[in-house]
């Protein structure tokens, strides 16, 4: 065989192994079948739960669930064993999931996500249960919007609503974008290991009538975890006063970057509230390239603002969640 020959078959060869691995991959990436969930009995199911439940076990294949405008009054739960769900709602203001339980965080949410490789898009969770604060009539409980547990899930355009412990980012690599996550005390906490862009933090810290809230409470146990929460390009609003975190665990990791800050952050930035002995030089709390009134760092905390530049690389890339191309793999066509 001649070295044109040897080429040419060196060159078919190759040719389909990467037409089947894209072969593969596009069928990874569309839409299997989508369900179609309506109130009104005109779609595949009346609830959205009862749509979940449709789905089958060890699930392999993309599943759309549209779910139509209006107020959806259930507990929601995507199980571990039911990976590829997309959720798709009609819009963030328009697409409501609504519960009130409240006092654990392990089974107080309202939507409860356990499996990997999820994407939802354009609806939003509330705990009614401190709704609207201070008018509620119930005390200040802990009452989850969100428990987000699973590996490798995406949210587009999603609300959370609370008050205490409204995001619980327990575990896993989450990408979050021009999501709306409002509350006042600890709003968003766990060890994901998640970015958030270009979202807005909501404070309702003036609920907790003069005392100070905290939009973050990350809670990374050791140096050698990969976890932490970086926020990139958002904006903090609100009213009453806000920390912009605590520490729950001793190397608590959360990073502000290019976002823009009103007035309500205090000037201290930051509390070590969860970390034994005061050693605080163990946290990663920072900020930078950030502007507004709230992020004059003048007034900072003396441990906060350390990071090298190859980390805050490193922490604002996206390969801090994405190291291993998940998210190309997920179906962004999809989202559009």
């Amino acid at each position: 065989m001649s070295k044109f020959q040897w080429f040419l078959y060196a060159f078919l060869v190759v040719y389909i192994v990467i037409s089947d691995s894209d072969a593969k991959l596009q069928r990874k990436s569309v839409v299997y079948r989508t369900i179609y969930v309506d109130p009104s009995s005109k779609g595949n199911f009346k609830t959205i739960q009862s749509a979940i439940d449709s789905v089958p076990s060890n699930n392999n294949n993309w599943i759309c669930i549209y779910i139509k405008a209006g107020v959806y009054r259930e507990a929601v739960k995507i199980p571990y064993d039911k990976p590829f769900i997309f959720l798709k709602g009609a819009g963030k203001w328009k697409t409501y999931v609504v519960w009130d339980n409240h006092e654990s965080i392990a089974t107080s949410a309202t939507f409860t996500c356990d499996a990997d490789n999820i994407i939802v898009k354009s609806m939003t969770f509330t705990n009614s249960y401190n709704r609207s604060p201070g008018g509620s009539g119930n005390p200040m409980r802990t009452a989850l919007a969100a428990k987000i547990s699973g590996d490798k899930s995406s949210f587009y355009r999603c609300g959370f609503l609370g008050l205490q412990d409204t995001l619980w980012d327990v575990q896993g690599r989450h990408y979050f974008k021009l999501c709306s996550i409002q509350g006042a005390v600890d709003f968003i906490f766990g060890s994901g290991q998640s970015i958030y862009e270009r979202c807005t933090i909501s404070v309702i810290a003036s609920s907790l009538k003069g005392s100070v809230g905290f939009i973050t409470a990350q809670s990374r146990t050791s140096p050698n975890e990969t976890n932490g929460f970086v926020f990139k390009d958002c904006k903090i609003v609100g009213n009453g006063q806000t920390f912009l975190g605590r520490a729950w665990r001793d190397y608590a990791r959360v990073i502000f970057y290019n976002t823009s800050m009103s007035g309500i952050v205090v000037s201290q930035g930051w509390s070590s509230w969860g970390v034994p002995n005061g050693d605080e030089n163990q946290l990663t709390f920072g900020e930078y390239y950030c502007r507004g009134p709230g992020s004059n760092t003048a007034g900072r905390v003396k441990w906060a603002n350390r990071l090298s530049d190859d980390l805050l690389n490193q922490l604002t890339s996206m390969s801090f969640i994405d190291d291993q191309g998940w998210m190309s793999k997920q179906v962004f066509n999809m989202l559009d």
